[in-house]
C-alpha cells in the first residue's frame, strides 16, 4: 500500500515545476469565482422578472374575478 502511494505522489526536487501549476490553479479559481458571481447576478435578474410576472398575473386574476362578480 505504501509503495503504491509513494509511486502515485510525485514530489520533485526542483520546486520550480510547481510554479506553472500554481499559476493555472489561480487562473481557474478566478474564472470560477467570476462565473459564480455572473450566475448569481443572472439568477437575481430572473427572480425579479418572475416576481413581476407573478404579480401581473395575480392582478389580472383579481380583476377578472371582480368583473365576474359585477356581472
Amino acid at each position: 500500500m505504501n509503495a503504491w502511494i509513494i509511486n502515485f505522489l510525485y514530489f520533485p526536487e526542483d520546486k520550480s515545476s510547481y510554479i506553472p501549476a500554481a499559476i493555472e490553479f489561480v487562473i481557474f479559481a478566478v474564472i470560477c469565482v467570476l462565473v459564480f458571481r455572473w450566475i448569481v447576478k443572472k439568477s437575481k435578474q430572473q427572480e425579479e422578472k418572475t416576481k413581476e410576472l407573478e404579480e401581473r398575473v395575480l392582478r389580472e386574476r383579481k380583476l377578472q374575478k371582480q368583473n365576474e362578480n359585477q356581472n
